[in-house]
């Protein structure tokens, strides 16, 4: 099980004239190593892939690969809603040596869960690193239904899944239902600790760009069965889990991590600068926490 503990859901840095910025990527993988994140992710929702040409996709992706240097595993995105796409993005992953792909669901075109399980049993076939499914109804309009998860779990190099559905009874039935070595991680931050005790395995977070020491540490404390320091962790850093989804995500997390001088801020559309209302609240708590002078 490589894809547990928390996986930092990485930005993708951009120069004030919008390239990536991959000297500051270096830096930056170079902080969550240190931070001890258990593993990366590249190329996800967070870091804007839907706005990435495609050498630059490959390119972020063979930048983290790089810079981790087998220190940590990586888990590079390859997603959409052409599987004939999706195939050819995994295997050019694949030969750039990433560790394992996760990919969306199919978003718009809207498969029936018989049309998931074909996707993404497709993609399998095509490659041999392993897969972690990633379900987010509230981004792509489609479940992955417990059932599908469990029916896919049986493919042998289909290893887990990045549940964001932000349905709890959904999660508890999905925990308590797939083999036990298939790897059921969180998408949202600020319930890493209710799944971990349903038996889920850890996190992809977007804080752990912000603070990756300590999602790294609650993530951990939650794999130990030592809930009261994950509950000190998590009720600590609760504030800024929630104002990094104030807007759309990656737009506040961004600009928090420009207000920590860790990057320019600098977004490509659609996404853009938060609202000054929604700056002022990021502000604040960074302050709080100080994250921030």
């Amino acid at each position: 099980m490589k894809f547990k503990g928390c996986g930092t859901a990485l930005v993708t840095p951009f120069t004030r004239d919008g390239a990536v910025d991959y000297g500051v990527l270096r830096r930056l993988v170079r902080r969550q190593i240190d931070a001890g994140v258990h593993f990366l992710v590249p190329c996800g929702t967070t870091g804007e892939s839907p706005t990435l040409e495609r050498d630059e996709h490959l390119q972020v992706v063979k930048t983290t690969i790089e810079e981790a240097g087998g220190k940590v595993p990586v888990l590079a995105g390859a997603g959409g809603y052409n599987t004939k796409e999706v195939v050819a993005m995994a295997r050019e992953l694949e030969s750039l040596g990433a560790d394992g792909i996760l990919s969306v669901t199919p978003y718009y075109n809207k498969p029936t869960q018989e049309g998931l399980y074909q996707h993404y049993k497709t993609i399998a076939d095509a490659i041999q690193i392993p897969i972690v499914l990633y379900s987010v109804q509230g981004r792509t309009g489609v479940n992955i239904e417990p059932a599908t998860i469990r029916r896919l779990a049986g493919i042998p190099n289909i290893v887990g899944v990045k549940e964001a559905s932000g349905n709890i009874a959904q999660i508890a039935n999905i925990c308590a239902t797939v083999p036990e070595d298939f790897a059921v991680v969180s998408g949202d931050d600020s319930i890493t600790l209710a799944l971990a005790g349903l038996g889920g395995h850890g996190i992809i977070s977007v804080a752990g760009n912000e603070i990756p020491a300590e999602m790294a540490a609650l993530a951990q404390a939650c794999l130990d069965g030592d809930f009261p320091k994950a509950r000190a962790i998590q009720k600590k850093w609760l504030p800024l889990m929630e104002v990094n989804f104030v807007e759309s995500n990656p737009m506040p997390v961004k600009h928090a991590m420009a207000r920590m001088g860790l990057l320019e801020p600098v977004w490509r559309q659609p996404m853009i600068a938060p609202s000054e209302a929604a700056q002022q609240r990021i502000d604040a708590v960074l302050k709080s926490l100080g994250l921030t002078a």
